[in-house]
């Protein structure tokens, strides 16, 4: 997977190339999906909710600029396999999932493969989680209309979000740096996400 969909795609983080080599991401797909848990693609998991593709993982994470120190927010925590690479990479990672069946699903999971540094919410991600602010990054592994505001307040001076912003069925990824009350704007790869459904984000009447 790292060596014929990520290097030949432009990835080039070593540390975020060696930790997608480490988390086994067979065990965050289901078993009827298992002999396509290394292609280039997402698969679903139950609840309408997907696994994104191996190199949708790796370029929102190598935009995530880790360097091991931080405490990282994750908004969709969907099979846990993304918040897996995140605690390869970082100091803490709390992610919150709407859908508490696939919270607890990735818990066990955590628990499992001895990750101690993955905390888990379930709730409403558009909220944040304002009692462990703030976060050096934070990632939306949901598209939204927009960044949620109390993502944006959570987030820590000179920290990064990254998220999908468009409409239900295509964003494109969007870097954002928080310097004083201003967030830079970078965007990226085009992508298709499930929505993010919440009281900042898609209401679930519009997301059907």
């Amino acid at each position: 997977m790292v060596r014929t969909q990520l290097i030949p795609r432009g990835i080039k983080d070593k540390r975020v190339l060696a930790a997608m080599e480490r988390v086994p991401r067979h065990l965050f797909v289901d078993a009827s999906t298992m002999t396509n848990a290394y292609s280039d693609m997402a698969l679903p998991i139950g609840e309408g909710q997907t696994i994104s593709q191996p190199y949708m993982v790796a370029v929102m994470t190598e935009l995530l600029e880790l360097n091991g120190t931080e405490r990282v927010l994750e908004v969709g925590t969907g099979s846990g396999y993304q918040a897996a690479v995140l605690a390869e990479l970082s100091k803490d990672v709390f992610t919150i999932e709407r859908i508490a069946a696939l919270s607890e699903r990735a818990k066990k999971k955590f628990h499992d493969l001895s990750y101690a540094n993955i905390h888990c919410r379930v709730g409403d991600g558009s909220l944040g989680w304002p009692e462990e602010a703030p976060f050096d990054r934070i990632i939306i592994t949901a598209g939204a209309p927009e960044i949620p505001k109390p993502l944006t307040d959570q987030l820590a001076e000179g920290g990064i979000l990254v998220i999908p912003v468009g409409d239900l069925y295509s964003q494109m990824l969007l870097k954002s740096r928080k310097t004083g009350d201003n967030l830079s704007r970078e965007y990226h790869t085009p992508c298709v996400f499930v929505p993010l459904i919440g009281q900042h984000a898609w209401k679930k009447d519009q997301s059907t």
